[in-house]
């Protein structure tokens, strides 16, 4: 097995027919989990540094390879610098991967599960511009699948839209002003109080 194929069976073990993967896998990507942030620490940190000093841009020229390297940067990042400021340091570079790879069509030769994280780099930016096209590539994800598979993907979608609705309404993310040393203002803060989404980064 590749190291691209070794990262990306950890990150969405096995994958049906329909292109999902198994619900407890869920539980790997969207819950803080200080096992699971070591365990990819021990084994991708030094993956992780790789494609920050580009040592490994061969692999963009590949559908799977460059999704490997969006997952290093854009998830494995969270995880392994969870709660500072680091978490967030190779959005760029991921968003970068992210729209070049759509320009050339890389997305389109992935699975369904695996297209939900190849987008979403493009939620993570404090752009409204950029959340309004991430939210237009999941509807046309969903929309692209079998109906039995839609309801699957719909909670994607659904974050979509909750990441883009933050943005519109107080131009960045409120639960990040404290790792990245900005002030929060009044709504932010009261937001925030009131249980504001921080995506699992606080």
């Amino acid at each position: 097995m590749t190291r691209i194929e070794e990262i990306l069976s950890f990150w969405f073990g096995e994958i049906d027919a329909d292109g999902l993967a198994k619900k407890e896998q869920a539980e790997r990507w969207f819950r803080a989990n200080a096992e699971t942030d070591e365990l990819i620490r021990e084994r991708f940190a030094s993956d992780l540094q790789k494609a920050i000093q580009g040592q490994l841009t061969s692999w963009e020229q590949y559908p799977r390879g460059r999704l490997a390297l969006i997952v290093l940067l854009g998830q494995f990042s969270r995880n392994i610098y969870r709660g500072t400021a680091q978490a967030f340091a190779q959005d760029e570079l991921a968003l970068s991967l992210c729209l070049q790879g759509i320009d050339i069509g890389h997305d389109l030769a992935l699975r369904p599960i695996e297209r939900t994280f190849y987008y979403l780099p493009m939620e993570h930016p404090e752009s409204l511009q950029i959340q309004d096209r991430c939210v237009q590539h999941y509807q046309q994800l969903v929309a692209s699948v079998l109906p039995a598979t839609t309801k699957k993907l719909q909670s994607s979608l659904d974050y979509a839209i909750s990441h883009r609705d933050i943005i519109a309404r107080f131009g960045r993310f409120p639960h990040r002003n404290k790792l990245l040393g900005r002030a929060s203002t009044a709504a932010e803060r009261e937001y925030l109080s009131q249980g504001g989404a921080t995506f699992g980064q606080k």
